[in-house]
């Protein structure tokens, strides 16, 4: 476990001073930190999440703030409750992500039924379809697109009014399509 978040750190880990343990007035050297408590840490971290994945992966995160950290960390009175607190912050981080990502999937969600929206834009895909193309086409570019007459006009090379006409033509034509479906 040690070995391998070493080596992702790189060379730069074997530089660090390996002085004795916090438990003396020297500070101690990160890998001896690491080694003390990176296992309470993890088991700490599954208690509070009750995932071990998430466990390993918060408690790795927080070493690795901490190691980035370390000439700071190492002269502070508690360098263990520092990277408690790191761990704790990154978990409740996540946790508010989690907790926005759901909310606008719920939100988005909520009050509306996906089925009765599908079997709608079915419908009215199938009434575009029954169309002629070009007033299939008038009626995209001027209810569904917003285009005005005018710039729908100069878009499909006709003058106004016929944009005008065809658009109407295709709402009648769709409105009856549709009517049929409903009843």
């Amino acid at each position: 476990m040690l070995a391998a978040f070493m080596d992702a750190m790189g060379e730069a880990a074997s530089a660090v001073d390996a002085s004795p343990s916090h438990g003396s007035s020297e500070p101690a050297g990160f890998e001896t930190f690491f080694e003390a408590e990176y296992p309470r840490m993890a088991r700490a971290m599954y208690l509070v999440t009750g995932n071990a994945q998430e466990a390993e992966e918060i408690a790795q995160e927080s070493f690795l703030a901490v190691w980035e950290r370390w000439d700071r960390v190492r002269a502070m009175d508690d360098p263990t409750g520092y990277v408690y607190r790191t761990a704790m912050n990154r978990f409740r981080s996540r946790l508010r992500r989690a907790t926005r990502a759901t909310r606008r999937v719920m939100g988005a969600a909520e009050g509306r039924d996906g089925f009765a929206e599908a079997d709608e834009r079915d419908a009215v895909a199938r009434a575009l379809a029954g169309l002629t193309p070009r007033q299939r086409a008038a009626v995209v570019l001027t209810e569904l697109l917003g285009y005005g007459a005018e710039e729908a006009g100069q878009i499909l090379g006709i003058q106004p009014p016929t944009v005008r006409s065809l658009a109407s033509q295709g709402r009648a034509t769709m409105r009856s399509m549709l009517g049929a479906d409903d009843g």
